[in-house]
């Protein structure tokens, strides 16, 4: 069988982060205190994480310490943007509970890009509190990306005319016109998460352009040339199923630098709080040590 031939063309940039503004809730007004449970962990919490610091109290109501702490958090959280406090129910929703891996009760755990950054146990003071949720905002919250203010929607100005100038080029191949675009964007915009996957995609597409016939069969058919896990990698991912890219290059990182470094460009294609990345970076940590 003839496998799919690859073109710039057919990549979408301007849809990258998409899914993250939708996730982050800026499309429906921003809630700063939320009830985390299953159904919303992942939209809520880990998406939203790569916005802004996601401060999650695992807590009872059986506990005057988490009672109190959860109150405070409150006060502190009204009205601002800058984080968002999920409090777990540890009686109602033992299975959220579980999965932050908690021991006491109150366990308060920062999530920032989909991943635990900082924790503590027990109450605190709540000018301690507060100075700790300052330091997060300070120190963590300034890698993110942030919510765009309120009323964006109406106010968002009109789209750069250097990215339509970016997707012409890659419409003709013109990799490294395109690169120099997103280069200079990025320098205005450093933070900006949606121009950094775009930049990325670049060198993806730059790869597959140059591949002929099926990516994904001839690896297939010969397991041990890393080369070849590479290409496929790259195919599985703008096919739309990174899992399998991600599933393919995992069990060679640790012989192969290279895979270790493709699957590391791969990650930055999508949202940090992406589950497939998440559980993606777990197991490459755990290949690795």
């Amino acid at each position: 069988m003839t496998g799919p031939q690859y073109q710039a063309g057919a990549v979408d940039l301007s849809a990258l982060g998409q899914s993250a503004e939708a996730a982050s809730g800026e499309g429906r007004g921003f809630e700063p205190v939320i009830d985390a449970t299953e159904a919303n962990i992942e939209q809520e919490v880990l998406r939203a994480s790569a916005k802004i610091p996601v401060i999650v109290h695992v807590g009872t109501q059986r506990s005057p310490d988490s009672a109190s702490l959860k109150a405070a958090f409150e006060d502190l959280a009204r009205g601002q943007r800058a984080f968002r406090v999920a409090y777990v129910d540890a009686d109602t929703t033992p299975a959220v509970a579980q999965m932050f891996g908690v021991r006491v009760l109150p366990t308060v755990i920062a999530i920032a890009a989909g991943r635990p950054v900082t924790s503590f146990e027990g109450n605190q003071p709540v000018e301690q509190l507060k100075q700790w949720v300052e330091a997060l905002v300070a120190n963590v919250g300034s890698q993110l990306e942030g919510l765009r203010d309120e009323g964006g929607d109406q106010d968002e100005p009109a789209q750069d005319p250097r990215l339509d100038a970016a997707t012409e080029a890659l419409n003709r191949n013109d990799f490294d016109a395109a690169t120099r675009i997103y280069d200079e964007l990025l320098a205005d915009d450093p933070k900006n998460a949606d121009l950094k996957q775009a930049r990325a995609t670049i060198g993806v597409l730059r790869r597959l352009a140059a591949q002929g016939g099926d990516p994904v069969a001839d690896a297939d058919a010969d397991a041990g040339d890393v080369d070849k896990q590479l290409a496929a990698a790259d195919a599985e991912v703008a096919e739309g199923a990174p899992e399998k890219a991600f599933a393919r290059l995992l069990p060679l990182v640790k012989a192969h630098p290279a895979a270790k470094d493709r699957l590391l460009e791969l990650f930055g294609l999508f949202d940090a709080g992406d589950p497939r990345v998440i559980e993606a970076r777990t197991k490459l940590a755990s290949a690795l040590f």
